[in-house]
């Protein structure tokens, strides 16, 4: 394969892992090239994102490589938040917030065990909205972010702490749980849609 695909192959790991990110040697290993070249790759990317043309950027934090924007574009994405469209939350981000705010805290991984399907957007949408936060990191391989529901949460929902969130019964399944959480969601939406009328 040549470089230039090879990066493009990083590229999209780093994508693909989303706020978690990814080691160098994680890298390596599933490139099947050596850290040195993978290195380079990372090298050569960042060379390409610091041209004013691109809107990403790769941050590395604890020997973990992210995707992520860039900061001088971040009045954009304020304005992107502010809008009406963007006033509402997917269903998929509610049933997000709503696994952090009972399982707390958790990782990505852990949450889309739980829901089943990929939860980058989700996360990353919580994120913007400073909804959820990372609140340290597992311990074991790759240490993966924890994530957890943020003060602006709590403000958000009327809260004072977290026990005042809807009681959860011990030894529910994830059924359960989507069920309990509902009071969860109605309660999400009636403020929301407070908030888009204002």
């Amino acid at each position: 394969m040549e470089m230039k695909e090879l990066k493009a192959v990083l590229e999209g790991l780093l994508f693909a892992n989303g706020d978690e990110g990814i080691t160098v040697k994680q890298l390596s290993n599933i490139m099947d090239i050596s850290t040195d070249s993978v290195e380079h790759l990372l090298e050569e990317l960042k060379y390409d994102y610091e041209h004013v043309t691109r809107g990403i950027m790769i941050m590395k934090s604890h020997q973990v490589y992210h995707l992520t924007t860039k900061p001088e574009h971040s009045e954009y994405f304020k304005k992107l938040l502010e809008t009406p469209q963007a006033s509402r939350m997917s269903q998929a981000a509610l049933e997000t917030l709503a696994i952090i705010a009972y399982k707390q805290p958790i990782t990505r991984t852990e949450i889309e065990e739980i829901r089943g399907v990929k939860s980058d957007r989700p996360v990353q949408t919580l994120i913007a909205r400073s909804l959820i936060e990372e609140v340290g990191r597992r311990e074991g391989a790759g240490r993966p972010i924890l994530f957890g529901t943020s003060i602006d949460f709590l403000t958000y929902f009327g809260l004072t702490s977290l026990d005042e969130l809807p009681p959860l019964q011990e030894n529910m399944d994830t059924n359960e749980i989507e069920q309990e959480a509902d009071l969860f969601f109605e309660r999400f939406n009636q403020i929301e849609e407070g908030t888009t009328k204002d």
